[in-house]
């Protein structure tokens, strides 16, 4: 999934909606499946492997922005005894696509789903992702389900996942969630999302663990011009992912005990990184004395304020070293842990999504029957993480430069006007070089002059604004 999330809402000008589709054409997206992956996809839509475990009573849910049908995962929860017992249901991939197979070669190919402004390119067939597959409320489907118990202070005790058959029984929005929790009308499943998800962030406080609630980007078109806004995450947003990465560290422990596995790992961020990050908050007006820690920092800002969004979006690049970490016949690696979760970490629920996910659940699976893991993911193991970084490569730089276009198209016209702003980073060989952070609207250009001063502010003009070439250039002014 994407670290900046951008959309455009409004009818899109043609020159904005022409780039995009210029950088997939130039990116060489697949936006087409091959005939014979589509005709597997077809088959195992109408006859899936189907598990024997029926666990269709439980009253699960899933929670997912309005528009959503890739439905990955749905939960339901529950008191056990003094403390908490998570279900939580992960779409089984595997029931749908055979190893070795064309739909499985696509897929290996595709290694994400790819998101644009305009649009988003699935790892899978729509068919089976937004259909077949998908966890769409009143359909039976075949899942991974996770059982974990927890104690009172919601932390693990046990930990459980099986193939089993499972029905959602209502697809919720974080707006609808919200409302219900906050007015108290929620029924004990969906209220405990709060008590669960605010203890799990008070544990993550004390590993030392970060969760960037990064707003989503709003690009509005309005009278032929763009402008810029922020949706803020609603606290449900991040409950909700605390049941995530509550699951993707169970994994992690199941995959590390057993001895072979796939973990998503982080090193600390160097120290260059964090200074950027200095200088950036400096930009926005953000107080960071040299006392308080980043990840103090943090958890100080409202991303409602446009500002702190602003920043919080170019936190996300102190996760740009993570990857995937591959082990196996009890031979750990020596990074095991994902910097900014400050424990053991796996990707394991967006199958849908993202293609290790699939090959860490049946590893998963088969380490809590206490079973050797199927030979076909054992041979496809050490090509993941290579595949997973092309991968993410390509998701990174479609990310930028979509981020580039849409913010050539905000200042579009605007060219030869003076904004405020703050230089961040100064290119050690081209000292003339540099990125500014404007102040409002918070975006990011190149700039160019003689002596560039890092880390102060200072007024700087517009020179280019160009959505067909993705450039925005400045000067001082």
């Amino acid at each position: 999934m994407p670290r900046r999330h951008i959309r455009v809402t409004g009818a899109p000008e043609a020159p904005l909606r022409a780039a995009l589709t210029a950088l997939r054409t130039e990116l060489g997206v697949p936006e087409s499946y091959p005939p014979e992956a589509l005709a597997e996809a077809e088959r195992a839509a109408k006859t899936p492997a189907v598990p024997s475990y029926d666990a269709t009573d439980i009253p699960l849910f899933t929670i997912d922005p309005p528009a959503s049908t890739d439905l990955d995962q749905a939960m339901h929860l529950s008191r056990q005894g003094t403390g908490y017992r998570v279900r939580y249901a992960i779409a089984d991939v595997a029931a749908f696509v055979v190893p070795g197979s064309a739909l499985d070669a696509e897929t290996h190919r595709r290694v994400t789903t790819l998101y644009f402004p305009d649009e988003r390119i699935p790892l899978h067939p729509a068919l089976l992702s937004e259909g077949a597959a998908s966890l769409l409320p009143g359909q039976v489907r075949p899942a991974a389900l996770w059982t974990i118990d927890l104690d009172a202070d919601a932390r693990t005790l046990a930990v459980d996942v099986r193939r089993a058959l499972v029905r959602s029984s209502a697809r919720l929005d974080y707006a609808a969630v919200q409302k219900q929790i906050d007015d108290k009308t929620a029924e004990e499943p969906l209220a405990l999302l709060k008590e669960i998800g605010e203890a799990r962030e008070r544990l993550e406080v004390e590993r030392g663990g970060i969760s960037l609630n990064v707003p989503e980007q709003e690009i509005v078109e309005r009278d032929h011009a763009y402008e810029l806004s922020y949706r803020a995450p609603l606290p449900a947003d991040g409950w909700n992912a605390q049941i995530s990465l509550l699951t993707g560290m169970a994994a992690a422990d199941l995959m590390l005990a057993a001895g072979t596995g796939i973990l998503r790992t982080l090193p600390a961020a160097p120290d260059g990184a964090v200074g950027r990050l200095r200088r950036t908050a400096h930009a926005l007006h953000i107080d960071w004395p040299h006392h308080v820690s980043y990840a103090q920092l943090i958890r100080s800002l409202d991303p409602h304020r446009p500002h702190h969004a602003a920043f919080l979006q170019e936190c996300t690049t102190l996760l740009r070293g993570a990857g995937y970490t591959v082990f196996r016949d009890g031979a750990l690696p020596p990074i095991t842990t994902h910097a900014a979760v400050a424990a053991p970490y796996a990707h394991c629920t967006a199958p849908l999504r993202r293609l290790a996910d699939r090959y860490a659940s049946e590893l998963c699976l088969a380490a809590a029957a206490g079973e050797p893991p199927p030979d076909w993911v054992l041979a496809a193991l050490d090509a993941l993480p290579h595949q997973m970084a092309d991968g993410s490569r390509r998701a990174g730089t479609i990310e930028r430069e979509c981020v580039d276009i849409v913010e050539a198209a905000l200042l579009a016209g605007r060219v030869g006007e003076v904004f405020d702003g703050c230089v961040v980073d100064v290119e050690e060989r081209q000292p003339g070089v540099g990125t500014v952070q404007l102040e409002s609207p918070a975006v990011i250009g190149r700039i160019e002059g003689e002596h560039l001063p890092l880390g102060e502010r200072l007024r700087v003009r517009l020179t280019q604004a160009d959505p067909a070439s993705a450039k925005v250039r400045f000067t001082p002014a």
